[in-house]
């Protein structure tokens, strides 16, 4: 009998992961951090025009794309004269699961029952895995999702259990759990007991999945009203929604500026138990955007094909008040009532869009559909029984965790920035925390430099630092 001890397990996860995905990571190896981070990409397989086919068998893709013109004419009724950039949405909410990530689950979904796997798992909070279930059914796999869902009380954050429910509507079983480290040791022990594939977010598969997402924007804005974007706004969270949607630009040939977004929750711990209730929103927030970015290979695979620094040029924060508060502009001016995820990107886009001129223009990247438990108004009840302080005012004022401040007007948007210099610095910092007191190579100062979009010189400065 195998030892299932959580030591064991731990220490089999390489070999299960293997297992589980098919793809020989060691492969892409080139020094003692480096990896071939492209070659590992080609691992997918499969052409961008050979994924928009496999997804567009289940219904994957090809969303309509709208410009948001009442909530520009706002924008600009509060920006200094001659600001005020077009903002145009990329309603993903027209998935068949509702949200963007139906693009990552099809292709990982369609690799699986290719390669003759009974079933798929994904670790996930939420829409991910509805995704996952969705296209499991399609293809006649099975499928698990396992969840983090409630505290040590019992107590379900309200929007996973939306989600949970959601995945059960597909035909997945669903195993939930409280916040803690039991989540990968229950996602490894499913894996090795099933033999199902690993839907893991950060597979190379997931994020080619993505990329038909940033290439039909740039198409349908270059066909549709004969413009490119100069911004695209895309929420960040694990960083696989802002990698493929940049590689799939690029591979449009469109050189947008592509700025990440999350709501600010510094100060709350996502591992922590006594936190988990106290935040309003499961994804798109710090608490994955900030440790994602500065270390991206945490993930559930042994290399994360989601690399945001690579492709990231600006990491703007909003507040979940501000977010809440463009959840209903959205629906009021727009008629589009969509979840909460899609508008962290809005809010910030309406900051940048004042920013910028009015002849340029910012897409909002991505909606997702919303439900019982996504709605504001559930998650500022939640919030309120929670202890946390709910009113109108500066958003400025908010204190993670403590109170959410609906904006007293749209003129208090404004998106915060990140120093992406501080974010390379700790990037390289906890990569340096890997080598145990070895030397860096100059293939490993190479990849670094590359991987979090600086100079050698940079790399090897920090690591003077350090030393």
């Amino acid at each position: 009998m195998k030892d299932n001890s959580y030591q064991a397990v731990m220490a089999r996860s390489n070999d299960i992961m293997k297992q589980a995905v098919g793809i020989d990571y060691t492969r892409f190896v080139r020094g003692r951090l480096a990896f071939d981070y492209q070659a590992m990409m080609t691992e997918a397989g499969y052409s961008l025009d050979e994924v928009a086919a496999i997804q567009q068998e289940t219904g994957v893709g090809n969303t309509p794309l709208y410009e948001l013109r009442n909530i520009t004419r706002l924008v600009r009724l509060t920006a200094p004269k001659g600001k005020g950039a077009r903002i145009f949405l990329k309603d993903e909410a027209a998935n068949p699961s509702g949200s963007f990530k139906a693009r990552r689950a099809a292709l990982s979904v369609y690799h699986a029952a290719k390669h003759g796997y009974k079933g798929v798992v994904a670790a996930t909070s939420g829409n991910y895995g509805a995704a996952v279930a969705s296209q499991a059914a399609a293809r006649g796999l099975k499928c698990i999702v396992i969840q983090e869902a409630f505290d040590s009380r019992g107590v379900y954050q309200p929007e996973i259990a939306e989600k949970g429910r959601a995945c059960e509507a597909y035909g997945a079983e669903v195993l939930q759990l409280s916040v803690g480290p039991e989540l990968f040791y229950v996602f490894l022990r499913t894996l090795e007991e099933t033999g199902f594939f690993n839907a893991s977010l950060y597979t190379p598969f997931a994020i080619a999945g993505v990329e038909t997402l940033g290439w039909e924007i740039a198409r349908q804005m270059r066909e549709k009203y004969q413009v490119e974007p100069d911004v695209v706004v895309v929420t960040h969270a694990g960083g696989g929604n802002l990698t493929g949607t940049a590689r799939g630009l690029r591979k449009a040939g469109c050189r947008a500026r592509v700025v990440a977004a999350s709501v600010d929750l510094r100060g709350l711990h996502m591992a922590s138990d006594a936190d988990f209730n106290r935040k309003s929103f499961t994804t798109g927030h710090t608490g994955f955007g900030v440790p994602f970015a500065t270390w991206p290979d945490r993930a559930d695979v042994p290399r994360n094909a989601a690399r945001p620094l690579r492709y990231m040029d600006r990491y703007v924060t909003v507040t979940q008040g501000e977010a809440f508060y463009v959840t209903e502009l959205l629906a009021q001016l727009e008629g589009l009532e969509r979840g909460p995820a899609g508008n962290i990107s809005l809010a910030a886009a309406m900051a940048l869009a004042r920013e910028m001129d009015r002849d340029q223009v910012v897409v909002v990247q991505e909606t997702e559909y919303t439900g019982a438990g996504k709605h504001v108004t559930a998650q500022l009840s939640f919030a309120r029984q929670n202890g946390i302080e709910v009113r109108a005012g500066d958003p400025a004022d908010s204190v993670p965790g403590r109170s959410i401040i609906l904006p007293e007007h749209p003129g208090l948007i404004r998106a915060v920035d990140i120093d992406l210099d501080g974010l390379r610095r700790s990037y390289i910092k906890n990569a340096l925390a890997q080598l145990d007191g070895a030397e860096l190579t100059a293939a490993d100062i190479s990849f670094l430099a590359e991987d979090c979009r600086c100079t050698p010189e940079f790399v090897q400065a920090i690591a003077r630092e350090v030393k």
